[in-house]
């Protein structure tokens, strides 16, 4: 998501929301250009924000130094993170899963680096519950979207992964963004938490 996005089209309340609450050591997966940073809390110690891709990845490290909390960016894919086992308090994936490559091998590494009782908090946009929306997701995916979008799927269904991982969803809420206007094949999104 773009700078625009969080300061127009209010993804950064959402951002804010989505972190609200965190503490202790935090695990970010896709990172992207760090626009969650500065969204972390005080009760966060330290933020180790992994991005595969070189340039968001230099632009995360610039948005880490103005961080409120430390934060590390390393180099680094959902489905291999560097990090070792249960040595993180929490997780972080926002906007990420209808990327990675393996969203079952991706929340592994999830149960595998965070602590037994920690959490994941997401945001995430996914399949819509609209038959319509939905058929047009699904021929989006197979065709144009992924080329079109750094290799996004719009149909994926992030809840219903979740709970395919064995990770239990505590809270969640659904909504479009944005908003107002159009209803895109990206519209319908989902923030809560899961326990590990």
């Amino acid at each position: 998501m773009s700078v625009s996005a969080d300061v127009h089209g209010g993804v950064g309340a959402l951002r804010a929301e989505l972190l609200s609450g965190l503490g202790g050591r935090v695990v970010e997966i896709g990172a992207g250009n760090g626009l969650n940073f500065a969204h972390y809390p005080d009760g966060v110690t330290e933020v180790v924000a992994v991005e595969p891709e070189d340039h968001l990845r230099r632009l995360a490290e610039e948005a880490a130094r103005r961080a409120p909390v430390p934060v590390t960016v390393l180099p680094g894919t959902a489905e291999a993170l560097p990090a070792g086992d249960d040595s993180f308090d929490a997780a972080v994936v926002s906007l990420v899963l209808c990327t990675v490559r393996s969203v079952p091998a991706a929340l592994a590494e999830v149960r595998r680096v965070v602590r037994p009782g920690g959490e994941l908090r997401f945001l995430e946009h996914g399949a819509a519950d609209s038959p319509g929306l939905a058929r047009v997701q699904r021929g989006l995916d197979r065709t144009v979207w992924p080329l079109l979008f750094g290799g996004c799927h719009t149909s994926r269904d992030p809840i219903a992964a979740l709970g395919a991982a064995g990770l239990t969803v505590v809270s969640s809420r659904s909504f479009d963004l944005p908003e107002n206007g159009p209803r895109l094949p990206s519209s319908p999104c989902f923030l809560g938490t899961a326990r590990v």
